[in-house]
């Protein structure tokens, strides 16, 4: 399914909008220069993230996701399983799930929790990120496999 068209606020209509990561790349990453350098760093970041076999759900949100010609960072939230544990992982993806560490390595905002963790439900927990800073509520991504 592909990315929906923006809104006239230019946001993505409300909802978990399912894309690979080709097509996020293909829609949000290639604009300009500066997408183009978030992308790279949002595909690391998955990457990373997948390498540890442990990602339940993949969520990007915020700026880079709009129409906005040059957003700040990527933002990320990602449900893990309830196994997953940081001190198994190499010195690299232990600082993906590192708040501010994420910031320097990664040049990302990375949010994470386990399964678990998710208050009133995993879905509930995924939907709140659609809350946009200033009130209200725009639309999100969820990564999934290639088709």
């Amino acid at each position: 399914m592909p990315v929906p068209p923006f809104e006239v606020t230019g946001d993505l209509p409300i909802g978990i909008h399912p894309a690979t990561l080709q097509e996020l790349t293909d829609h949000f990453g290639t604009r300009n220069v500066r997408r183009r350098v978030l992308i790279t760093r949002l595909e690391r970041i998955y990457r990373v993230a997948a390498a540890t076999g442990k990602v339940a759900r993949f969520i990007v949100f915020g700026s880079f996701i709009t129409d906005k010609p040059e957003p700040n960072d990527v933002d990320v939230f990602m449900v893990l399983e309830d196994d997953f544990e940081v001190s198994n992982l190499s010195w690299e993806a232990r600082r993906l799930f590192d708040h501010s560490a994420a910031d320097v390595t990664y040049g990302a905002s990375v949010f994470w929790l386990r399964r678990l963790a998710a208050f009133g439900g995993e879905q509930a927990t995924v939907e709140y990120w659609q809350v946009k800073r200033g009130g209200g509520f725009r639309g999100i991504i969820e990564v999934i496999g290639e088709k």
